[in-house]
């Protein structure tokens, strides 16, 4: 039990360089974001923390984005397990049908790509952007 404890301390370190987190549900921290992405593209990443899948390519898209430019794109994290009505209100805005893991590229309040499981790649997300 305490190793899983120290394991999740860890993991929340490890976010914190590329993260901001959606954990307020009354629009706040959803409609932040959605409000920022008048000036800054926006990509929203949900992740189930107990999926393996979830985790690897979470990992991933953190390892490619340590190693790419992304000055002009802020990332989201969402915890689908404690945070499921958040990406329940995503899929109501936006149109988008719920996977996990899934990407979602938010570009002045719209939706305007979005990816899940081995189709989420920041190359890719920067390719809707030019």
């Amino acid at each position: 039990m305490l190793f899983f404890f120290f394991e999740l301390i860890l993991e929340k370190i490890e976010y914190e360089f590329l993260w901001f987190f959606l954990k307020k549900y009354f629009g706040n921290d959803l409609n932040t974001a959605i409000e920022n992405s008048k000036t800054k593209n926006i990509v929203i990443f949900k992740h189930s923390t107990r999926c393996i899948i979830s985790k690897t390519v979470l990992k991933n898209f953190e390892n490619e984005a340590e190693n790419s430019t992304t000055e002009n794109i802020d990332f989201y994290y969402l915890d689908l397990l404690n945070y499921r009505n958040i990406s329940n209100e995503i899929a109501q805005k936006f149109g988008i049908t719920h996977q996990s893991p899934q990407v979602i590229l938010i570009k002045n309040e719209e939706a305007i790509y979005n990816a899940s499981h081995d189709g989420i790649s920041l190359e890719t997300i920067k390719q809707h952007l030019i």
